[in-house]
């Protein structure tokens, strides 16, 4: 197993057109960016964590929270997400790329590191727990390589591909190597992302209800779902956009 410089880049922006500025929203006292930092940071094989924002003056405000934070911010294009990508992967020095959003504050540290696990013992270009999904949405995990983020940056034609960053890779298997990360269960019928007011209420009640530590694991999450099923109204009713919606 080759070890390699893995670099976890969190994408973040303030406009959002269900729920503006959601990422600086409160979620049980701390904003939910530095929730999903706070909880990607605890993956034992990233070397680095950045936040990855656009330049744009709305966006001071992100960098702000990044500097408060202690977490390294790069800025680039608002709206070719993939060549921010390839450009923040440059700039520090990234042998691989995790990608993680902003809007999930329940990401997994313990998912990161399996996702980067299948990478590190099968060598991939890509390897991710979306392919075939069985966690719950908003535990997304994606990692490449930079040499095929690279090659993503020169190729990929369509909007929504540089939009989502991720999609030319797995839209083309036969021109880059893919591995599929799963669970022995398949959960995927929840919805734990934030893209609307219901998402962010549903997250805000289970932070409240475990206590508001980053230390739950997503199983923990799962165990307060079985205890209590109403829960999972909360958001029952939000339709998940398709990537190509933009």
């Amino acid at each position: 197993m080759s070890r390699i410089r893995v670099t976890a880049i969190v994408q973040a922006r303030m406009g959002s057109s269900r729920l503006p500025g959601k990422v600086l929203h409160d979620v049980g006292g701390r904003t939910m960016l530095a929730r999903v930092c706070g909880r990607a940071a605890r993956a034992t094989l990233v070397d680095e964590l950045v936040v990855a924002t656009t330049a744009e003056v709305g966006d001071d405000a992100i960098a702000a929270a990044c500097l408060e934070l202690g977490v390294p911010c790069f800025r680039g294009d608002e709206h070719d997400v993939l060549e921010r990508y390839r450009a923040a992967a440059e700039a520090y020095g990234a042998d691989a790329v995790v990608r993680i959003t902003a809007d999930c504050p329940l990401i997994d540290a313990e998912l990161i590191d399996d996702v980067i696990l299948a990478m590190l013992r099968h060598g991939p270009d890509y390897a991710a727990n979306v392919l075939c999904r069985t966690y719950p949405r908003g535990l997304d995990v994606e990692i490449a390589t930079r040499a095929a983020l690279e090659r993503a940056a020169r190729e990929a034609t369509e909007p929504y591909q540089r939009v989502h960053v991720m999609p030319y890779f797995y839209q083309h298997p036969e021109r880059f190597r893919l591995r599929s990360v799963t669970g022995a269960a398949d959960f995927s019928g929840h919805r734990w992302t934030v893209d609307s007011p219901e998402d962010l209420e549903l997250v805000r009640n289970i932070y409240r209800r475990l206590d508001g530590d980053d230390a739950f694991s997503w199983r923990d999450v799962l165990q307060l779902f079985e205890r209590e099923p109403a829960l999972a109204a909360l958001n029952r009713n939000v339709r998940q956009k398709h990537f190509v919606e933009g």
